[in-house]
């Protein structure tokens, strides 16, 4: 799609799953296409709708979206077809009435899950520049909600059984029946007495009071793929804080914070340093050795090189995330002029100014006057 998920649906790129469905629902109603029967447009904007709720409904492709800008699918995908992450019947039901079309049994179950489920967390990971060339690998212990281990995450007391939930009977939902325009209609809501796991706990655990889940620290391994840039998100799906009693954790978001360096900036996928040399080398060329990324290289000077040169030595930069192909590293000439000349120096500089009929300051009075005479050759 052409244009921004987030911009079509108007929600911002924190906005949370029930955020991103409710403006989807709005929109779906505004623009269906027997609400505008004689409007071609409002039907291209319905498409467009239905396009950007594919992409942010699904964690995948959405952390596809916010990485790269692209979801990585063909042109095409989407839409009413079949396969994976199609969008269907039940879908454009939803978005009218809040229900399954046909009275199914288990969503409410899988809305109640979505609940629980464990909040989202973020952590800041800092990198020096040289792991951001290479790639990391890093343990990190975050603090958060973890599953408590005396009741394996069920909340109930060792050694007890839950038993049904007396208000839904075990279906973990209840039921109503409502009229509309289509007639009569069946819809489930999550049961509240047992949050849509259909068994309650007469005796909770006592070590995490029936949530399932206690405060503690989360050990994970950790890998930062190389051209990653500072402030980029990375998400490691459920492995964040742990939902209520059994119910799936949520999502970590690594934010990546790039220490800066003091020889090299990064521009893009290059990378730049600057190589400062003497007025002699720039004049008569040179071959210099500097420290990289990948070790020493050498750089050729060419006779004549003028002061904000650039240099460039290709593939010594950042790996795209993209691509994996690396920039170049890129060296911005300064020439340095000297400003401690002996006597022997400051002589040999005014007899080359002389040969080339350049005008110069005369030498300071005191250890520069023996050579006053060159001047007035």
């Amino acid at each position: 799609m052409s244009r921004d998920p987030y911009d079509v649906l108007g929600v911002s790129r924190s906005a949370t799953d029930d955020e991103v469905k409710k403006a989807y629902r709005a929109l779906a109603r505004r623009y269906h296409p027997d609400a505008n029967p004689d409007d071609p447009e409002a039907a291209e904007r319905f498409k467009e709708v239905q396009t950007a709720y594919e992409t942010l409904r699904d964690p995948e492709r959405r952390r596809r979206y916010d990485m790269f800008g692209t979801t990585g699918d063909p042109a095409g995908a989407g839409g009413f077809g079949g396969g994976a992450g199609a969008f269907g019947l039940n879908d454009l039901f939803d978005a009218f009435f809040g229900g399954d079309v046909f009275g199914g049994r288990g969503r409410g179950r899988a809305s109640a899950a979505e609940a629980m489920r464990g909040p989202d967390a973020e952590i800041v990971l800092e990198l020096a520049l040289a792991e951001v060339v290479s790639g990391a690998h890093r343990t990190i212990e975050p603090r958060m909600p973890v599953e408590c281990e005396t009741c394996g995450g069920r909340g109930a007391a060792p050694g007890t059984q839950p038993v049904p939930c007396p208000r839904c009977g075990g279906a973990g939902e209840v039921r109503q029946v409502r009229r509309s325009l289509l007639g009569q209609l069946v819809t489930a809501s999550p049961c509240p007495d047992c949050d849509a796991i259909g068994e309650v706990f007469p005796t909770p655990c006592s070590a995490c009071a029936g949530e399932g889940r206690v405060a503690g620290t989360r050990r994970l391994d950790l890998d930062v793929p190389a051209g990653v840039d500072d402030g980029q998100r990375l998400r490691l799906a459920g492995r964040g804080p742990a939902g209520v009693r059994g119910a799936p954790a949520g999502d970590l978001y690594v934010t990546v914070r790039v220490a800066a360096h003091p020889d090299f900036e990064r521009h893009g996928d290059d990378l730049h340093r600057r190589l400062t040399i003497s007025f002699a080398q720039a004049a008569l060329g040179a071959r210099i050795e500097i420290e990289t990324f990948d070790g020493e290289r050498e750089v050729e000077i060419a006779a004549g090189t003028q002061p904000g040169t650039q240099i460039r030595l290709r593939g010594l930069g950042v790996p795209s995330l993209h691509t994996g192909r690396r920039g170049d590293l890129v060296c911005d000439v300064g020439v340095e002029v000297p400003t401690d000349l002996t006597a022997e120096e400051a002589e040999l500089l005014a007899r080359f100014a002389a040969a080339r009929g350049e005008r110069v300051d005369p030498p300071r009075e005191g250890l520069f006057s023996r050579i006053r005479s060159a001047f007035q050759a």
